[in-house]
């Protein structure tokens, strides 16, 4: 008896170590191109108004400059700043031919995107996870010779409105999930910033793309309950940038390169302008002087920095990437060349303290609180937030999980599980008091039993003959 209490209190003590609600946590980044922190503001958006009232939202959140799609993925997917990771623009470029490649076309420049930082897909591998990426910047790369498990990379000419191939690529991430068993998975859309470069962000187009946006959020979360996922899969969405209005018709001076005084291509052997509010330059030698002369304060939109003299704030000088002479314009103002050849009615790229580069942020599933709303924190700490998840040891990141751990249910996290240790720690206890009743209960019965017994045998020995008295008679 005393073996068989001591086994049930064993098992009874190993139930405090065992898991309560063992749950593998699983996790899908989103990020929708383009999306500005109020775009839900004027158009109805029933599925993100549903999705921060099930989980968490944030006012906003700010990107890194410079606030343009490929570095702002990067920083998302490895937690530094671009100046540290090195994709440091949409354009793979060669100073010395003077060669230079398209958003596409970099997509599979390996050595642009292998620059010694590791994306996350990388990192949960190496670390016993599974990993998958659909269209999100940086997939068609290898990284020190890996690649993620599942990738699927958009063609050319990839038609990024499509709705229809939005949701056959949601479903298609989702089989990943339950077919592949995976752990991370990051998925890109590439819209509303195609609406929004074209039309504007204040057009009625843009408020119709976001409507699109909407509905999708909401297939995703529907996608997810019939893929048997809704449980244990943790949801973040968020955006690379904003998008800001362009001032054009005579509104206002626009800013030209070549019309400023003193100022000539002639002094420059590279640069990278006409794509938006920033640029690039690289003086010829001994013109770096020159060149930064003629252009500082000549334009008062026009803000020129030399690399060292970048502002720390914006995290955008250290890389051997980055050339000397660093251009940016204030928001509704483009930097030109030798004259306008882009005319989009909308664009980024700008600084990123400005309000029309923040992007928005939703979170939901298991690690997440309900209904919260949170204020601003920066996207570099996205990614200590999603390893934290993971539960994975994160790379050097520029990024603090003290930004973002107020949003999760516990900030303890382990490995595969999703474990309340105060609901463990009560069970077990209660478990253990289960078992000590039961002992004792059985306890009490072998007394009794056992006592019964010894008063039966003592019964009995009353109607036996005294062995003296019986002799003592026959004599």
């Amino acid at each position: 008896m005393l073996w068989t209490a001591s086994l049930c209190l064993l098992w009874a003590s190993s139930i405090l170590c065992v898991p309560v609600n063992k749950q593998r946590q699983r996790l899908l980044l989103i990020s929708f191109d383009g999306f500005r922190w109020d775009y839900d503001h004027d158009v109805e958006t029933p599925n993100l108004d549903q999705m921060a009232k099930d989980g968490v939202k944030a006012l906003y959140v700010t990107p890194p400059y410079l606030t343009v799609t490929s570095p702002t993925h990067f920083t998302l997917l490895t937690g530094r700043y671009i100046e540290n990771h090195g994709v440091i623009h949409n354009m793979w470029f060669n100073t010395t031919t003077k060669e230079k490649k398209p958003y596409y076309q970099t997509q599979f420049v390996n050595e642009w995107w292998d620059n010694g930082t590791l994306p996350i897909w990388i990192t949960a591998q190496r670390q016993g996870l599974k990993a998958g990426s659909l269209h999100f910047p940086g997939t068609a790369s290898s990284y020190q010779g890996e690649v993620a498990m599942m990738r699927d990379v958009e063609p050319r000419l990839y038609n990024y409105k499509n709705e229809t191939a939005w949701r056959e690529n949601t479903d298609k991430v989702m089989g990943w999930f339950r077919d592949q068993d995976l752990d991370f998975v990051s998925l890109y859309f590439g819209e509303p910033d195609g609406t929004g470069h074209k039309y504007g962000p204040d057009s009625p187009q843009r408020r119709e793309m976001v409507k699109q946006v909407d509905r999708t959020v909401g297939y995703i979360r529907s996608s997810a309950k019939e893929h048997g996922l809704a449980e244990h899969l943790n949801i973040i969405i968020t955006a690379d940038h904003g998008m800001s209005t362009v001032y054009r018709n005579g509104v206002v001076e626009e800013i030209t390169l070549s019309k400023i005084p003193g100022f000539s291509f002639k002094d420059v052997s590279f640069y990278l302008v006409d794509y938006g509010p920033s640029g690039m330059l690289l003086p010829k030698p001994d013109k770096l002087e020159k060149v930064y002369n003629a252009l500082k304060g000549a334009h008062p939109h026009l803000h020129v920095y030399k690399k060292e003299e970048m502002p720390d704030r914006l995290h955008f000088a250290k890389s051997d990437r980055i050339l000397p002479i660093i251009l940016w314009a204030d928001p509704g103002y483009l930097i030109n060349g030798y004259f306008p050849v882009q005319f989009n009615k909308g664009e980024h790229g700008f600084d990123n303290q400005e309000m029309d580069m923040k992007p928005f942020f939703r979170a939901v599933g298991p690690a997440f609180h309900k209904n919260l709303e949170v204020g601003p924190f920066e996207t570099v700490n996205i990614y200590p937030l999603m390893c934290h998840i993971l539960g994975i040891q994160p790379e050097v990141n520029d990024g603090h999980l003290n930004a973002t751990k107020h949003m999760l249910v516990t900030s303890d996290s382990t490995k595969g599980t999703d474990t309340n240790i105060l609901q463990n720690v009560f069970t077990g206890l209660i478990a253990v008091a289960g078992f000590l009743v039961l002992v004792f209960i059985v306890m009490i019965s072998h007394k009794i039993v056992k006592n019964r017994k010894e008063d039966k045998r003592s019964d009995s020995s009353k109607h036996l003959p005294d062995n003296n008295s019986v002799k003592q008679t026959s004599f």
